[in-house]
């Protein structure tokens, strides 16, 4: 088999379209098309079918993206290998942080990898996590942080490492608090003014079972994507809003809000995902051993 043609039809499977792998590759549509088609004719088999406008996967070209996904990751890692060993570090490190991750917290799980001995050049990309999943397949991301571990419906093929978690805390301005503590936790929280995190938070999903099983009604007043954005309007006594225990003395210096109550039935947990299955890059290893530590307190039994 001619890993060209391989590498070809891998690019066009995650850019999604002949036309915007070419762009990356800087080549024809034509070259590319004409190199994919080589490798269906050596397998005897299609593996990208047109539905009108769309180019999707075949059944086959599933199966062989998935081999492909494995030998470029394994590709991609021997280079870092290669480069570690000549000059004692990679080049940079590019690390992809999910929206839904508070800022303090992505910075507070990134710290270790800025104080290695040898300096490290990071670069870092915030974004929705379906799009950075897709720069993680095409190696230009050495590792995304997220809020949750690797979707059973993505198509990258990718591992889950569990960083920690943390329980779950409301918190509200003190005068919003105040008269929220006014009844029991957490049957106070029914009808108050709530602020929730945005619909791609894995936060999100966990609240609204939570509510539903101790059948409180919240009056949503503010959806937000950025966790940061939300505390502001917590911080004006806008609504009450959930946030990692772990950060809540930092939400009350920076914003001056105040805790109500925290629960363990909701927990926040925290990832990284990469394409190898084991943690070799420093950068990495280091982050991910510093958040088991200290960084992320797993919530006792």
């Amino acid at each position: 088999m001619n890993l060209r043609h391989l590498f070809y039809f891998w690019k066009v499977a995650n850019a999604g379209s002949v036309t915007r792998a070419s762009e990356e590759l800087h080549l024809t549509p034509q070259t590319i098309s004409g190199q994919v088609q080589l490798l269906e004719q050596h397998l005897g088999r299609e593996l990208l079918a047109r539905r009108g406008r769309r180019l999707e996967l075949t059944e086959d070209g599933k199966f062989v993206l998935g081999y492909a996904n494995d030998i470029f990751a394994l590709q991609a890692e021997l280079e870092v290998m290669v480069r570690l060993q000549r000059t004692g570090r990679p080049s940079s490190f590019r690390i992809g942080v999910a929206d839904a991750i508070p800022k303090s917290l992505a910075y507070r799980l990134l710290e270790p990898a800025l104080q290695l001995p040898n300096p490290y050049r990071v670069v870092c990309t915030e974004w929705r996590l379906d799009s950075l999943l897709s720069e993680l397949a095409v190696h230009r991301l050495d590792l995304v942080i997220a809020d949750l571990p690797l979707p059973n419906t993505a198509e990258v093929r990718a591992f889950s490492h569990r960083l920690g978690e943390s329980p779950v805390s409301f918190l509200a301005e003190p005068s919003l608090a105040k008269r929220c503590r006014r009844l029991p936790f957490p049957a106070c929280l029914d009808g108050m003014p709530m602020l929730l995190p945005g619909s791609d938070s894995a936060m999100r999903a966990k609240l609204v079972r939570w509510f539903a099983k101790h059948q409180l009604r919240p009056r949503i007043v503010g959806e937000f994507d950025g966790s940061s954005l939300m505390a502001a309007f917590g911080e004006t006594g806008f609504g009450v809003f959930a946030a990692p225990s772990v950060l809540t003395d930092e939400l009350h210096s920076r914003h001056g809000v105040t805790r109500i109550a925290e629960t363990r039935e909701i927990v926040a947990e925290y990832f990284a995902i990469s394409v190898e299955r084991r943690l070799t890059h420093p950068c990495v290893q280091a982050i991910t051993q510093a958040a088991r530590q200290r960084i992320l307190k797993s919530v006792p039994a």
